[in-house]
């Protein structure tokens, strides 16, 4: 009977890939050193600053639209208790016009 030993892939935080990619692009330690540091191919850690690369103009684009984001939320919640309000004064009146 012939038994396969099944490897499972390790999975790594984002956190985790951007600490190593960012080392990577310091060029403080060798490649092979990096790798070595953290049981790493070297395809994945050049794969992993590829993508720091590509990707780190969104970082400062999600801040801004998370801000805009948040900021209509509030509008919009802001109008929402108004209208609430107004609503919750209108039954009041309405209710002792009617005892």
């Amino acid at each position: 009977m012939n038994e396969t030993k099944k490897v499972s892939r390790r999975k790594y935080t984002a956190e985790f890939k951007a600490k190593v990619a960012l080392e990577a692009m310091q060029e403080n330690q060798t490649l092979p050193e990096l790798c070595s540091k953290y049981q790493l191919s070297p395809n994945q850690v050049n794969q992993w600053k590829k993508q720091l690369r590509e990707r780190s103009a969104e970082a400062f684009r999600a801040d801004a639209n998370g801000r805009d984001d948040k900021d209509r939320l509030i509008e919009q919640l802001y109008k929402t208790i108004g209208e609430l309000t107004m609503d919750v004064e209108f039954l009041k009146k309405r209710s002792k016009a009617m005892t």
